[in-house]
């Protein structure tokens, strides 16, 4: 069965929780819902699957209207063909895997041996089906988390919610269950997915939308946002360096300028495959001239500004390639001092290739 979402538009008011949001889910777009703990991310997701009864809101998946509190309507969250995966998979302990994620199909009247098949598919699909006959008790979190994904998209629908999916998972399970949802999610099927990490937002998300205190700070394009961002939130998330390009060889990321960067890839990276180059601005390192020594990776470069950042002083470059935010270095004010850094200056940064880890985007 091939899902097609349309256009998902939210708006609604929940006093008690302090939320009044408006935003839009373009049809098959992955929405990043970004902010601070207790901005109101989670309540959202629940007032789209219809766990949360707001007291005016209007929730509207294509030509379906979810929730209208004017008129009187609310779709029941079983007839809303949306699924909503927590931080949690909560998997019923009793079942098995295959069972767990035919559960929808089996509750829905389809027959035991379709079930199992339409399960297995799914299985395949987020590369769990050695795990097929394992209890939930057997499986790892990081498997736990690719079988509650399988269960929810086995369920076909047209919108799936993603609350932090990713959080509570070491680094490497993190990136595997990434390269996952990167992949069931670049179809016809439309996402809203909470997170605090940036290289959920960079890798996984078209659009951004900022949450402060139960309302929309910022929203647009995930790049244009962290290049040029409004919030207090959004600032801090850009806080790492991003280079945008293509795989050219392994561990080497080409510009659309034409810069290779090298790094150490966080997974498997096939030449010419989209991916962006990650690194703090701690590992920069900033030079008046042509630095001589070890670093792999030096960028010619013109301050565009600096700032204050804790007792360290932050100097940027101007955009980079793709609309992501110009390169950052943290110097001492010594430093500073001594290069005699100001808007305009000409300087080159150093990177060291194992201080930088290339991603899939």
């Amino acid at each position: 069965m091939v899902v097609v979402s349309g256009e998902l538009f939210v708006s609604a008011s929940v006093p008690r929780r302090g939320i009044d949001l408006e935003f839009t889910v373009p049809a098959s777009a992955v929405v990043a819902l970004l902010g601070a703990n207790g901005a109101g991310k989670s309540t959202a997701l629940h007032v789209i699957a219809g766990l949360v009864r707001p007291e005016t809101a209007l929730v509207r998946l294509g030509d379906r209207v979810l929730t209208d509190t004017a008129a009187g309507v609310d779709v029941p969250t079983h007839a809303r063909r949306i699924a909503l995966l927590l931080q949690e998979a909560l998997l019923f302990p009793h079942l098995d895997v295959t069972a767990n994620v035919a559960f929808a199909a089996r509750n829905g009247g389809t027959g035991r041996r379709a079930a199992r098949a339409h399960a297995l598919r799914w299985l395949r699909e987020v590369g769990a089906d050695d795990l097929a006959d394992r209890r939930p008790r057997e499986l790892s979190g990081g498997q736990a988390q690719r079988v509650a994904l399988a269960r929810a998209l086995a369920a076909e629908p047209e919108v799936l919610l993603l609350d932090e999916p990713m959080a509570g998972l070491d680094v490497q399970v993190a990136t595997a269950m990434r390269g996952v949802l990167r992949r069931v999610l670049s179809g016809n099927r439309s996402a809203v997915l909470v997170t605090h990490d940036v290289l959920d937002a960079v890798t996984l998300a078209d659009q951004v939308v900022v949450l402060a205190d139960g309302r929309v700070a910022e929203a647009g394009p995930t790049a244009a946002v962290l290049s040029a961002p409004r919030s207090a939130f959004a600032a801090r998330l850009a806080g790492l360096n991003l280079v945008a390009g293509t795989i050219e060889s392994d561990g080497v990321l080409c510009t659309s300028a034409g810069e290779r960067w090298h790094g150490v890839a966080a997974e498997p990276l096939a030449a010419g495959a989209a991916a962006v180059a990650v690194f703090t601005p701690a590992a920069v390192a900033v030079f008046g001239e042509p630095p001589k020594g070890s670093p792999r990776n030096v960028v010619a470069a013109r301050i565009a500004e600096l700032d204050s950042h804790g007792a360290a002083i932050r100097v940027r470059s101007a955009p980079g390639a793709g609309g992501l935010p110009g390169i950052a270095a943290d110097v001492t004010p010594d430093a500073a001092a001594d290069l005699v850094l100001t808007a305009g200056s000409a300087v080159w940064f150093a990177v060291k290739a194992q201080e930088v880890t290339l991603h899939a985007r």
